[in-house]
């Protein structure tokens, strides 16, 4: 049979993703990925130590970044990502700059990682008061809130698990819980840490209960990859892809004003 009309596969653009040796959320972050988007995959080497700040400065370490980047860059990615949190917050706001002029020496190509990825988030939607879940111990937490503040940003509350491994296996009820502990003052969002923390399915849910956009790790990570290659992320009911979403083309009509107005006053447009 002749199936030459097919003509493909499609081209695909790329996006590197270096991960610490414990990742297990891969399809977690294909979830945010649109179609025409590869996501290409590494992992820093296995060390046996526990999720901690000394892990976190062990699969931070330049020459390990400079490793996995070269080895990514023979797929010809168009842009980097780091994907850790505490990897890439344990050493201040200057050492994730740091890590991103490492990777992008190591392969000329635009580099980024999950806590800079953060930030570019708050100032996309002028989160300046958040509040803050994490899996992590309490040294590992107050790490992360020392780098935010270095950042500009106030923590409002928070609540973590003190987990040291297995992270990937925390349910969606669990971080539902801690949300609702952290949420205890006036804040402008709330970011769930850690990149191997599951987070996709809830972060509507919580949308919808806590009245404020909800950011997390592995979201933060794909909406900031894809915005350097021209890409937008796809997910439904989530803040900060309909924020930063791409204007809507001319051609589309707008909805007619009267049924606008029909809608409730806090589903026409950002959170009250």
């Amino acid at each position: 049979m002749d199936i030459s009309f097919l003509g493909g596969p499609q081209p695909q653009r790329g996006v590197g993703v270096v991960a610490p040796f414990d990742f297990a959320l891969d399809r977690e972050l294909w979830r945010w990925v649109p179609d025409d988007v590869s996501l290409h995959l590494t992992r820093t080497p296995y060390v046996p130590v526990e999720v901690s700040l000394d892990l976190a400065r062990l699969v931070s370490e330049h020459e390990t970044l400079r490793e996995a980047v070269l080895a990514l860059s023979a797929v010809a990615p168009q842009v980097v990502a780091y994907a850790c949190t505490s990897g890439s917050f344990v050493g201040g706001v200057a050492g994730e700059r740091g890590m991103c002029t490492a990777m992008t020496t190591a392969c000329d190509l635009p580099s980024i990682t999950t806590s800079g990825a953060l930030l570019e988030a708050f100032r996309q939607l002028g989160a300046r008061r958040i509040a803050l879940v994490t899996p992590y111990t309490e040294s590992v937490t107050s790490s992360l809130e020392e780098y935010l503040g270095e950042a500009g940003t106030v923590v409002t509350g928070r609540a973590f698990l003190g987990l040291t491994r297995h992270i990937w296996k925390v349910p969606y009820r669990d971080v539902v819980d801690m949300a609702r502990q952290a949420v205890i003052g006036s804040a402008d969002a709330l970011f769930i840490s850690c990149t191997n923390l599951p987070t996709y399915d809830v972060i509507p849910q919580l949308e919808a209960e806590l009245r404020m956009p909800v950011l997390s790790a592995n979201q933060v990570t794909m909406w900031a990859a894809l915005r350097h290659i021209g890409a937008h992320a796809v997910g439904p009911y989530q803040q900060l892809l309909i924020d930063s979403a791409p204007d809507p083309s001319p051609a589309v009509l707008p909805e007619p004003a009267s049924a606008l107005a029909e809608d409730p006053p806090e589903e026409q447009g950002g959170w009250t």
